[in-house]
C-alpha cells in the first residue's frame, strides 16, 4: 500500500489518532520507534529548527520538502501529514506543492487560506477571500490524484472574520473534495463541535498542545467531540529546546552532561550504531 492509501485506512479505524509533531529524522525516527504510525511535519518545528524562530512564513517550500525528505529518509514507515502552509503562492504553486510533496512521500498535505506575505507582524492571520481560497483547493485537490496524497483544508479566519465564515469555508472545502478540515483557532467545544458537523462525516484534525489561544481538549475529550486527528506542536519541540538547556547549563557549571542525559549506551542504540554495523558488514574487505 502507498503512503496514502495507508493513511486513509489508518483514519478508516476507529479510535483517535494522536499525531506527534516533528522536524527532522531525529524527530521521526523516535516517533516511529514509539510505537506511532503518522506524524505531522509541523511548519512550525521545522521553523524553529532551522531558523531558532517562530513561525512566520519565514520557512521555504524548498526547506520544508527538504525537511519531509528527512523524515522520509530516516523513517519510511512513518506516515507523514506535511504542512504545505498556504501552499507557497497561488494555485498554480499549491499544485507545485501537492505534487512534490506527493512523489516525496507524503500521506497527506496541508493547505491554509491566510494572506501571503503576511503584515509584518506577528499578531493575527488575515485569510484569503473565500472564492479565491476555494480556488486553491480545487487546484489541490487535482494535483493530489497524481499520488493519491490526502488534502487537509484549514481555515485561520476564525479570529478575524468570525465562526460562520469559518464553517462556511469548510463547508466549501467539503464540496472540493478536501480529505481531512481543520478549524484553526476554535473559541470553546460548542465551535468544535459545529466544525466537526460541518466536516460532513470526514476526519477533523486540532492542535492540542496548550498555551494559545484556543479551545484545547484532552485527547479523550477530543474524541468525545468528535474529533479524529490531533497534534502537538510544542509536544516534542518544548522538551527537546529543555533538555538542550539542561545541558548546557551542565557544561557551564563545569559537568559533561545533564542528569536527564540518556545513558551512553541507550544513545547510541537510538542513532543506531548497531543497525550500521550490520548493514555494514556484507561490504567490508576481509583483512
Amino acid at each position: 500500500m502507498t503512503p496514502p492509501e495507508r493513511m486513509r485506512a489508518l483514519l478508516a479505524r476507529p479510535g483517535f489518532v494522536a499525531m506527534p509533531a516533528i522536524w527532522d529524522g531525529l524527530s521521526a525516527k523516535m516517533t516511529r520507534a514509539a510505537g506511532f504510525e503518522t506524524a505531522f511535519l509541523s511548519g512550525s518545528c521545522v521553523a524553529a529548527s532551522r531558523l531558532g524562530g517562530p513561525d512566520l512564513d519565514l520557512i521555504s517550500f524548498a526547506e520544508m520538502l527538504n525537511s519531509l525528505e528527512m523524515a522520509r529518509g530516516a523513517a519510511p514507515d512513518l506516515l507523514i501529514l506535511a504542512d504545505g502552509d498556504h501552499g507557497y503562492g497561488n494555485a498554480m504553486n499549491v499544485q507545485r506543492t501537492v505534487r512534490a510533496y506527493g512523489r516525496a512521500g507524503a500521506a497527506a498535505v496541508l493547505i491554509e487560506d491566510k494572506i501571503t506575505p503576511r503584515a509584518l507582524t506577528a499578531a493575527g492571520k488575515p485569510s484569503l477571500p473565500r472564492e479565491e481560497m476555494r480556488m486553491k483547493i480545487r487546484a489541490a485537490v487535482e494535483a493530489a490524484k497524481d499520488s493519491g496524497i490526502l488534502v487537509m483544508a484549514r481555515t485561520d479566519c476564525r479570529p478575524t472574520a468570525g465562526i460562520e465564515e469559518a464553517l462556511a469555508r469548510i463547508e466549501m472545502y467539503v464540496e472540493e473534495g478536501a480529505d481531512i478540515l481543520f478549524l484553526d483557532s476554535p473559541k470553546d467545544e460548542e465551535e468544535i463541535r459545529r466544525a466537526v458537523a460541518a466536516s460532513k462525516g470526514r476526519p477533523h484534525f486540532a492542535v492540542l498542545s496548550p498555551g494559545a489561544d484556543r479551545e484545547t481538549p484532552t485527547q479523550a475529550r477530543a474524541a468525545e467531540l468528535g474529533l479524529k486527528i490531533g497534534t502537538f506542536p510544542t509536544g516534542l519541540l518544548s522538551p527537546a529546546m529543555a533538555g538542550m538547556k539542561a545541558g548546557l547549563a551542565a557544561i557551564a557549571a563545569g559537568g559533561s552532561a545533564a542528569e536527564a542525559a540518556l545513558p551512553p549506551a541507550e544513545f547510541r542504540r537510538i542513532l543506531g550504531y548497531a543497525d550500521y554495523e550490520a548493514a555494514a558488514k556484507p561490504f567490508v574487505l576481509p583483512t
